[in-house]
C-alpha cells in the first residue's frame, strides 16, 4: 500500500530544522508516517554569536533527506522520485539579512543570541508591544544602532525556514506564524502590523537607507496557501543524485512554534501546547488580547493567524543531557555499557521517587540568557541547602524541575491574567518516558496535560500536516481539519495536576527565584 503511495508521488514530505536535529518525515493520505530520516547537528559559538554555518545548513538538509530516501528504499525497495507536496519548518526568529543577490551579509544569528537588549527595549516602547530580543526586527534595529556596515546593503531578511524554502522554490514568503516572530502581525489583516511598519520607518528615517521595512520582509501567508513549487535547481539541491522530480507544491514555511501547535492540535482558542527539547516554550491560543505588555510573554500567531501568548525559554534539556552523559561515563568506568535510552528512562522514573520540593536542591540549567527571569547570561549551576538530601531521586527530580522552572515563571503571569486554558498538549523528547515530565508539567502549570501517541513525531510531522492541508483540507478551517481529519479517534493520555506535586513545585520555585541573584553573580564571576 505504502509502495504505491510513494510510486505515484502522493506522499507528503515535512522537513524541520530543530536545534540539534534536522528531521524529515513522509506521510500518506491518512497522515501516518511511512518513512523518516534525520541529521544530527549542533550550533557553534563563534565570536560571541550562536550560529549555524551556511554549509552546515545545506549539508544538514541534504543529509536528512538522503537518510529519508535510504529509509524508503530499505522499507519498500523503490527509490523516492516524486512528492505530492513539501513543507519546510525551522527554529523561529534570529537574523538572516541578504543583499540583492541573496548573499548572506552576516553569519546567521540564531534565536539563542541575546545581544539586542537596547533595540528590543526601544521597540517595545515604540510599539507598546513586547519585542523580544530574539525577534528578527530586534536584531535588525540593533544592527542599525551598532552602525553595522552591512545594513545599507540589505534587500531581504527572513528566518531559517524562509531561507531553506527560498533555496527550493525561489519564493520569498513565510507562513504567518513564522512571520509573527520577525515582527508583530495584525490577525485581522493577516499581515504585518501596518502602523508598526510606519512607526519603524519613521524611527530610522534619518539614516536614509535605500530600503523601507516592508520592501525587505517576506510575504506573510496563512495556512492553506500555495507558497510555490519545487524548482529544478531546488530538486537538485535537495537530492544531488538527481532522482527527485521538480514541480511539487510547497505550503508556507513555518516556525517550530506553529508546527508544534499543529502537531498537537492546539490551534483553537483556549488550547495550548508545551514543546520541550533544547529549548522549552508554551503556546496558549488567546480568546482575547492580554491586558498588559509583559516582557516574559511574547504574542505570536498560529499558522492560521490566531493570536497566541508564548512563554519562550532558551534552556530545557541540554543540562539533563550533560548529566546523562556523565552517568554513562560512570558506567563505562565501572565496566558497564549502559544504553543512553535506558539511562534516560531509568533516571526519569527515579525522579518520581524524589521529595516533592526536591529536598532542598535547586538547579539552573541556563546555558544562555533567560529574559523571562531577567538573567543576561547563563551558567549551569546546582545549589543545595547544607542539610539537603542529596539522593539520586531528588537530584533527578531537580533536573526535570529545572527544565520547566523558567517556563513556570512565565505561565504564572498568564494565570494572573486569567487566561482560560481548556487543554495543554505536551510534545518533544522530554515527554518520552510515560508518567514523568507530563505529570510534573501539570504540577508546574496547575492545568491538565495531554500527551498523544504522536508526541514523538514533533514539528516535521506538523509541517507535513500543513502541506497536506494545503493539498486536501482547505474546504475546512485549519482548526476543523485537524479535529476532523487528523486527530479524531487518536489515542491520548491526560493527567490532572497532583495537588502535592503542585505544592512541592511551588515550594521549589520560591527557592529557585531566591537564587537568581546567585546565578547572575556566577555569570559575572565566571567568564568564558
Amino acid at each position: 500500500m505504502y509502495s504505491q503511495v510513494i510510486e505515484n508521488g502522493s506522499a507528503v514530505l515535512g522537513i524541520e530544522f530543530g536545534s540539534t536535529r534536522i528531521k524529515s518525515v513522509l506521510i500518506d493520505s491518512a497522515h501516518h508516517v511511512i518513512a523518516s530520516g534525520s541529521h544530527e547537528w549542533e550550533n557553534e559559538y563563534l565570536n560571541g554569536v550562536w550560529t549555524y554555518s551556511e554549509d552546515a545548513i545545506l549539508h544538514g538538509l541534504q543529509s536528512s533527506y538522503a537518510d529519508l530516501k535510504k529509509d524508503v528504499l530499505e522499507k519498500y525497495g523503490i527509490p523516492l522520485k516524486k512528492l505530492g507536496a513539501v513543507g519546510i519548518s525551522a527554529m523561529m526568529h534570529g537574523y538572516l539579512p541578504f543583499d540583492e543577490s541573496m548573499t548572506l551579509l552576516t553569519p546567521f544569528r540564531t534565536w539563542r543570541n541575546t545581544m539586542t537588549a537596547e533595540a528590543a527595549a526601544q521597540l517595545t516602547e515604540l510599539f507598546s508591544f513586547n519585542m523580544p530580543q530574539r525577534w528578527s526586527l530586534s536584531h535588525l534595529y540593533q544592527a542599525i544602532l551598532n552602525n553595522e556596515a552591512h545594513v545599507p546593503q540589505i534587500r531581504f531578511i527572513t528566518t531559517l525556514a524562509g531561507w531553506a524554502h527560498y533555496w527550493l522554490t525561489g519564493e520569498k514568503v513565510l507562513g504567518i506564524g513564522d512571520a509573527s516572530g520577525i515582527m508583530p502581525v495584525d490577525s485581522d489583516a493577516m499581515d504585518y502590523n501596518a502602523s508598526m511598519i510606519g512607526a519603524f520607518d519613521q524611527l530610522i528615517a534619518d539614516r536614509h537607507f535605500p530600503w523601507k521595512l516592508r520592501d525587505i520582509l517576506p510575504k506573510a501567508l496563512p495556512a492553506g496557501a500555495n507558497a510555490g513549487r519545487l524548482t529544478a535547481e531546488g530538486a537538485l539541491l535537495l537530492d544531488p543524485s538527481g532522482d527527485l522530480q521538480p514541480g511539487c507544491p510547497f505550503c508556507p514555511p513555518e516556525g517550530d512554534a506553529g508546527t508544534g501547535m499543529t502537531a498537537t492540535n492546539s490551534v483553537r482558542p483556549r488550547t495550548g501546547n508545551v514543546s520541550a527539547g533544547t529549548s522549552i516554550f508554551s503556546m496558549i491560543v488567546l480568546e482575547k488580547p492580554l491586558t498588559g505588555v509583559y516582557p516574559e510573554i511574547d504574542v505570536v500567531t498560529t499558522p492560521s493567524g490566531q493570536q497566541v501568548a508564548m512563554v519562550h525559554c532558551n534552556s530545557c534539556s541540554s543540562d539533563i543531557n550533560a548529566w546523562i552523559s556523565l552517568f554513562k561515563e560512570v558506567g563505562r568506568a565501572m565496566g558497564a555499557d549502559w544504553q543512553t535510552g535506558d539511562l534516560f528512562t531509568t533516571l526519569f522514573r527515579e525522579a518520581m521517587k524524589g521529595e516533592k520540593d526536591c529536598g532542598g536542591l535547586v538547579s539552573f540549567n541556563y546555558l544562555a540568557s533567560e529574559p523571562v527571569t531577567g538573567v543576561p547570561e547563563g551558567r549551569p549551576m546546582l545549589v543545595r541547602l547544607p542539610d539537603a538530601k542529596m539522593t539520586l531521586a531528588n537530584f533527578m527530580r531537580t533536573q526535570i524541575y529545572a527544565s520547566m522552572e523558567t517556563l513556570k515563571a512565565g505561565m504564572d503571569i498568564m494565570a494572573q491574567e486569567n487566561v482560560p486554558i481548556d487543554r495543554v498538549y505536551g510534545h518533544g523528547g522530554l515527554f518520552k518516558t510515560e508518567g514523568v515530565a507530563q505529570n510534573l508539567l501539570a504540577a508546574a502549570i496547575h492545568a491538565p496535560v495531554t500527551v498523544m501517541e504522536t508526541a514523538g513525531e514533533g514539528g516535521a510531522w506538523g509541517i507535513a500536516l500543513l502541506a497536506d492541508y494545503m493539498l486536501h483540507g482547505t474546504a475546512l478551517s485549519l482548526e476543523d481539519y485537524l479535529d476532523r481529519k487528523v486527530f479524531d479517534g487518536m489515542k491520548q493520555h491526560t493527567v490532572q495536576p497532583d495537588p502535592e506535586d503542585a505544592d512541592g513545585f511551588d515550594a521549589y520555585m520560591r527557592r529557585f527565584l531566591a537564587c537568581i541573584p546567585a546565578q547572575i553573580a556566577a555569570a559575572e564571576g565566571l567568564k568564558d
